[in-house]
């Protein structure tokens, strides 16, 4: 497969969407299919390739060896893949979802033939749909690819290479890792935001008329659809009760430090310790990734060993 061939993409939500755009505009040959009929219309007025015929796109997927990404939410998964496999079954895949091991789960339990690499790019609003798309979603973000011991590398190269033209940086890491990160720095802060808005509403609108700065960045995300919280948050449900549990472990001893000694001292100075790391590793440059020849005895390991210190692949 050539490290440029044609993308097929399922799903024409923001992600998706904004994946459309930006290959297309970047002139690599690529089109999609959505079942919304609004979402094909507005994203062929804009001039992209879009269609609401499943098969028709996957045939056209397999007749010029397309790259599917998989790019609907993830309990829709299950209603797309025998399609997938039916119509374009030799086609690698890949993936935009916000959980890996339930995706890993779901393409081997429906297609235990199939070439694939997980993904996932770290980018969104609380938006959603085919309005919301953006070509520049992805410029500077980190998109993790799945990088396991049995990886095939040349296919890996491939999608690596999607998200490196998209303009993200690539994140080497094993499923499991990435979902206990995401569980703690994206699935976890979806509950903090809604519980926060749930008591900042309170009995009455005298606290939501004095809300201000803290509340409206606190609760961002609690503005994202229902229904596309509870898919991502629940297929990642081992790996978010366990961050969840210490969340309240550490909450529990704040409300007791502050009961028995009227002090939040502890917990204050860890979470000013821990922002404080994080603003030092986003306001970058990352380090890249070197020393990895990819396809080599161990690269796989090497890959996912230097992400866990916080390098990126940039090709």
């Amino acid at each position: 497969m050539s490290i440029d061939a044609p993308i097929c993409i399922l799903g024409l939500g923001l992600i998706g969407g904004s994946l459309l755009r930006v290959t297309a505009d970047n002139g690599r040959k690529a089109f999609g299919y959505n079942r919304s009929a609004a979402t094909v219309d507005a994203a062929q007025a804009a001039g992209y390739d879009a269609s609401t015929d499943l098969v028709q796109t996957l045939r056209r997927a397999a007749e010029c060896d397309a790259v599917i990404v998989l790019a609907t939410p993830v309990t829709a998964l299950e209603s797309v893949l025998p399609a997938v496999v039916e119509h374009a079954p030799r086609c690698l895949l890949t993936d935009v979802v916000s959980v890996k091991e339930e995706v890993a789960r779901i393409v081997a339990a429906h297609h235990p033939q199939a070439r694939y690499v997980g993904g996932h790019p770290m980018a969104g609003t609380s938006e959603s749909g085919w309005d919301a798309t953006d070509p520049a979603l992805f410029t500077g973000a980190m998109w993790m690819l799945t990088t396991a011991d049995d990886t095939d590398p040349d296919d890996w190269r491939t999608i690596a290479a999607i998200a490196l033209d998209a303009g993200a940086r690539v994140v080497p890491a094993a499923n499991d890792a990435h979902d206990r990160a995401v569980a703690a720095i994206s699935h976890l802060p979806h509950l903090t935001a809604n519980v926060t808005a749930v008591v900042g509403a309170g009995e009455s609108n005298l606290a939501l008329s004095l809300a201000a700065g803290s509340f409206r960045d606190g609760t961002r995300v609690a503005d994202t659809a229902p229904a596309l919280q509870r898919a991502m948050l629940e297929a990642n449900s081992t790996a978010l009760l366990n961050a969840l549990s210490e969340t309240i472990d550490r909450l529990i001893q704040a409300r007791d430090e502050l009961r028995d000694h009227g002090t939040v001292e502890i917990l204050v100075d860890d979470g000013h310790r821990a922002r404080l790391a994080y603003d030092k590793i986003a306001a970058g440059p990352r380090e890249a990734i070197t020393g990895v020849d990819v396809g080599a005895p161990g690269w796989a390991h090497e890959m996912r060993r230097q992400a866990h210190r916080a390098r990126v692949w940039l090709g």
